[in-house]
This record gives structure tokens, C-alpha cells and sequence, in this order.
């Protein structure tokens, strides 16, 4: 059973940074293969799509147009962990913060970016941004 657990949320204030990971159990060998992404939920608004991984689309992450420039995503295969790292914060980042998997066969691009198609996600971490 592949599992999700992020880390590394907290209050900051506006300017500051932070760095999300996620861990994954239950992939073995085979995480190096899942398309993985950060979504965030502010309160009283959808899940949206922050940053992500696509095997389909080469080695470079995606990022949402609010977060790009600001946050990185990276991936390390051999600890099956995926991070986010956030700078420049501002209180509209405040969200909780989640990290999915999708594994193969994989999401067709046009459901890609949208939550309610991601099968495996982790249990969420809380960012604050202080203004």
C-alpha cells in the first residue's frame, strides 16, 4: 500500500521560506517511475495544482504561474522523497500543503492538473504566512 507523509510546515512571515518534504512507503524500487506532485487548499477554495514531476514531459518540474520563480520542486529517487522548496512567501501561499503520487499507468495530461484524479496523497501540512 504506497503511503504519503509531508513534513516541514509551519508559520512564517511574508519574505520568508520554507522547505516541504515527502516521503513515500509502500513504491520500493518502482518511485523512480510515479509522477509526483504538491497541490495546496486555502480555506474555502479548491485544491489546486502547485508543482510537479511529469515522466511524460521530461526531467523539468511544472509549477503552477503563482508559485513559479518562487518555489522548487525537487525529487531524490533514492530516498523516495520529493520536496518543495518555498521562498519569497506570501500570506496568499497560506494553505495546507499536499503532496500525490501517480503511478503507472499514468494520469493523461488533461487530468493531470486536476486533484480530484490523483489516487494517493499524503495527509497535508499546514504553511502560514504572517503578513
Amino acid at each position: 500500500q504506497v503511503q504519503l507523509v509531508e513534513s516541514g510546515g509551519g508559520l512564517v512571515q511574508a519574505g520568508g521560506s520554507l522547505r516541504l518534504s515527502c516521503t513515500i512507503s509502500g513504491a520500493g524500487h518502482t518511485f523512480s517511475t510515479y509522477n509526483m506532485a504538491w497541490f495546496r487548499q486555502a480555506p474555502g477554495k479548491e485544491r489546486e495544482f502547485v508543482a510537479g514531476f511529469r515522466r511524460q514531459g521530461g526531467s523539468t518540474p511544472s509549477y503552477a504561474g503563482s508559485v513559479k520563480g518562487r518555489f522548487t520542486m525537487s525529487r531524490d529517487n533514492a530516498k523516495n522523497t520529493v520536496s518543495l522548496q518555498m521562498n519569497s512567501l506570501k500570506p496568499e501561499d497560506t494553505a495546507v500543503y499536499y503532496c500525490a503520487a501517480d503511478p503507472p499507468p499514468y494520469l493523461i495530461l488533461s487530468s493531470y492538473y486536476r486533484s480530484d484524479m490523483w489516487d494517493y496523497w499524503g495527509q497535508g501540512t499546514q504553511v502560514t504566512v504572517s503578513s
